[in-house]
């Protein structure tokens, strides 16, 4: 009985909505550990000098739109997935902000902008080519970005029989990209923390979220696994998995 009460439970999750990059259903139920740098605090600084921005991949706005009060005169954010990107236009639109659908499935794919139409590209968590960010940028132009290093989760991958998918993305792979591409490395920082969950159904809905953690992921086809967890967060209390992050900001000279 326990095991289909757990079953039915972890379902709900799964199937519960998610949109835009927003994880408040599972808030205090996930804990992620912060880096000692604040991407958020970072960029507002740039934006306070900025005159034209470009927010790379805004999923549905969430970031970029608590920055609203730094907005410059010109702020451009683009999203690839369509949903997202209609409720980042919708979130953004009120605050002056323009959202662009792109589709960067192609690493390669232009960005739709002339040449060196920005001061300032930001980017939190989305793929990126570096000499498309080059392009776009003035020259004296800012580009900061926040990455998930490609090692991240390796233990909740492992969890559940499969391997990260990027091992190779890390601070060092990021930075050479950025350097070859003309840009000038001011910032590189690395990071590792925790990724703490409180409860299985948060991992069903994180992994649901998220799904190149563990592709194919189900409740049903992966429930052994997720019944394994169980035991341990009933012994243990919670269950943290790896957190990596870094930071690198450049600049066009």
């Amino acid at each position: 009985r326990k095991v289909g009460s757990l079953l039915r439970s972890w379902m709900r999750e799964e199937s519960a909505p998610f949109s835009g990059w927003d994880f408040s259903r599972i808030s205090g139920r996930c804990v992620w550990e912060p880096p000692p740098w604040s991407y958020e605090d970072m960029a507002r600084k740039c934006m306070s000098s900025s005159d034209s921005a470009l927010d790379l991949g805004t999923g549905g706005g969430e970031v970029l739109l608590s920055m609203k009060g730094a907005f410059p005169r010109r702020t451009v954010a683009t999203e690839d997935y369509a949903p997202n990107a209609a409720l980042a236009h919708e979130r953004l639109k009120p605050c002056g902000g323009e959202v662009v659908k792109t589709d960067s499935s192609r690493l390669e794919q232009k960005l739709p902008f002339a040449n060196e139409s920005f001061d300032l590209v930001i980017d939190r968590h989305a793929c990126f080519n570096a000499l498309e960010v080059a392009r776009v940028l003035e020259r004296g132009g800012v580009f900061l970005t926040e990455q998930v290093d490609g090692r991240d989760c390796f233990d909740l991958c492992q969890a559940f029989g499969v391997t990260p998918q990027w091992p190779f993305f890390t601070l060092d792979y990021a930075r050479e990209r950025i350097e070859s591409s003309g840009l000038a490395v001011e910032v590189a920082s690395e990071w590792e923390g925790k990724t703490i969950f409180k409860d299985v159904g948060a991992i069903a809905y994180y992994l649901k979220a998220v799904p190149w953690i563990v592709p194919g992921f189900k409740v049903e086809t992966h429930l052994e696994r997720l019944l394994k967890l169980q035991d341990r967060i009933e012994k243990e209390g919670e269950l943290p998995f790896s957190r990596r992050l870094f930071i690198l900001k450049a600049c066009k000279v």
